[in-house]
């Protein structure tokens, strides 16, 4: 997910037996004896209100026998503004069963204990006028759309459902709406019939398990372009009709070279085609599963640079994110650290070493901004208890450079080993950041606990000054390297120097371990340095001063 345009940018042996670093989960109640498997929401819409009128179709399974009640997450109206949903009904199985809809909660009562691996359904009847969630309103040439926004936990506001990323489901969207407009869901089209009265029933399947805040929804008058194919897979443009030329220039690329690229790097694609969607909803791109939706203006007939960078970072979300979910909003990292770093993996892969250094020099830079003005922040949340701080440019970009400079310090074999395993292992499941650790140390065979510890569970960055000076007699250089953050904080952390002589061409690199607030090394060297360079293939995430003694 991108809100806003400025935020994108070798040891061998057994794996050390370190505990991993323990966190609480964030403060959403969960419900561990329930598993979700599908949604199905019937939703019907009009051009005379902006109302909805839903059913929710909740198949599931108990995981255990304790099970008195199912919650669910609805919004609920208010006499103050009107909006928010009432619920008319619900039944499990087939029959009626009292239920109280308080506090945006749904408790829906049991009438009979469980048995563990029940299977069950509960339908929910409801209708209500959104106040988020589900954007309706003119688009830029005035003409009446709908659209969804469910990031980070708004599905709630239309959606009745387990509104958390730890419980993922497949879903169905079955749309009633007047027949001149054209709907647009996750997964592939399983039917679209005209109704009497100039409606129509549009029905989306999708049957690969997801988070709620991935459903989407698109209805607007549309034009449609079936691009291309990947490995058998639609590739889908939807833009307004006035925008057709421009918007099927847009988005014809780089997706297709996007998908082999990632699917190559890390795994199969999970889903069952791939569209990007021009809407109205969201600000910049928001990932959701197999369906992308971005903001209107990312459609100029241009080309823009910026705006295909977008659809690489939402692209590289359909791995990160959707396929592989972060059990716990604590670790939303795993979703946008991810995205933006295989984003800029994707630049250095298509378009060069100087783009990729560019983007993580100006991740850099956004790096130091935020924590001047927030030192604390780390980005691991700590029992998250406000949904409006789930993200923020340490996640994305902090959390990027987190990832860069491990696979500095493994080695990119190594890394990409490690992200093979973590995809395939939590494939179209969820993870930890542990999960995530685990899979890198079994790739590297070393214990990487100190750099995750001061990576993502400590705040504070890297500041590093030095001086260096040439002894001809004993034809060696030492380097004195001073940690300067005053917070407290010390780094451990590879870091090469380069050293550059007269007529020599590459440098001679050499490689040492930063380790305490003061450092020294002794550097062989047959002639005198023109030049030393502190990181020259910029691996570490720092703020360096390098100079000469005088």
């Amino acid at each position: 997910m991108i809100a806003s345009l400025t935020r994108l940018t070798t040891g061998a042996g057994l794996v050390a037996a370190l505990a991993f670093p323990t966190v609480p989960f964030d403060t959403y109640p969960r419900q561990p004896g329930i598993d979700a498997i599908n949604y199905a929401f019937r939703i019907e819409l009009s051009d005379t209100s902006d109302a909805i009128t839903g059913e929710m179709t909740l198949d599931f399974r108990f995981l255990s026998a304790d099970v008195r009640t199912v919650r669910l997450d609805l919004v609920g109206a208010t006499s103050a503004s009107g909006k928010g949903m009432r619920v008319a009904a619900v039944t499990l199985d087939g029959a009626a069963v009292p239920f109280t809809h308080a506090d945006d909660v749904l408790q829906i009562a049991l009438p009979n204990a469980p048995t563990a691996q029940q299977r069950s359904r509960i339908v929910v009847r409801y209708a209500g006028t959104a106040a988020t969630g589900l954007t309706i309103g003119r688009n830029r040439h005035g003409d009446r759309t709908f659209f969804s926004d469910n990031w980070p936990n708004r599905a709630r506001h239309w959606l009745p459902t387990i509104d958390h990323p730890y419980d993922k489901a497949s879903s169905e969207f079955i749309v009633t709406a007047p027949s001149h407009y054209q709907v647009v869901s996750n997964g592939v089209e399983v039917e679209a019939t005209d109704l009497p009265g100039g409606r129509r029933r549009t029905h989306w399947r999708n049957a690969v398990p997801i988070a709620p805040w991935l459903y989407v929804l698109g209805v607007a008058r549309f034009a449609m372009q079936r691009v291309d194919t990947f490995d058998g897979k639609p590739i889908e443009t939807w833009v307004y009709p006035q925008d057709r030329d421009a918007g099927f220039a847009d988005f014809a690329t780089p997706t297709k070279s996007v998908l082999a690229f990632y699917s190559d790097y890390v795994g199969p694609f999970a889903y069952e085609r791939l569209a990007n969607i021009q809407a109205t909803s969201v600000s910049g791109g928001m990932e959701a599963a197999s369906a992308i939706l971005y903001n209107e203006s990312s459609v100029t007939g241009t080309g823009s640079v910026r705006w295909r960078n977008v659809v690489i970072h939402e692209i590289a979300h359909q791995w990160f994110g959707n396929a592989v979910t972060e059990a716990d909003w604590d670790d939303i990292w795993l979703s946008e650290g991810f995205a933006t770093y295989f984003t800029l993996l994707y630049i250095e892969h298509a378009y060069g070493r100087d783009e990729f250094v560019r983007g993580l020099e100006a991740s850099a830079r956004t790096v130091a901004t935020f924590a001047a003005t927030n030192p604390d922040y780390t980005i691991i949340h700590r029992n998250l208890s406000r949904m409006e701080d789930v993200t923020s440019s340490h996640t994305y970009q902090k959390g990027s450079w987190t990832l860069h400079m491990l696979r500095g310090v493994i080695g990119d074999a190594a890394f990409q080993r490690g992200i093979r395993a973590y995809y395939q292992r939590h494939f179209n499941a969820n993870a930890t950041t542990a999960d995530f650790r685990r899979a890198m140390e079994e790739a590297s065979g070393r214990d990487l606990g100190w750099f995750f510890e001061q990576w993502l569970y400590r705040p504070g960055t890297l500041k590093v000054a030095g001086q260096w000076r040439y002894d001809a007699a004993a034809k060696q250089i030492t380097v004195s390297l001073d940690q300067l953050q005053t917070d407290g904080s010390v780094f451990t952390m590879p870091i090469e120097i380069a050293v550059h002589t007269a007529g020599q061409a590459p440098p001679t690199i050499h490689r040492v371990q930063l380790a305490g607030k003061q450092n020294a090394f002794t550097l062989a060297a047959a002639e005198a340095p023109t030049a030393l360079t502190l990181d020259p293939n910029r691996w570490v995430l720092m703020e360096v001063s390098l100079t000469k003694a005088r």
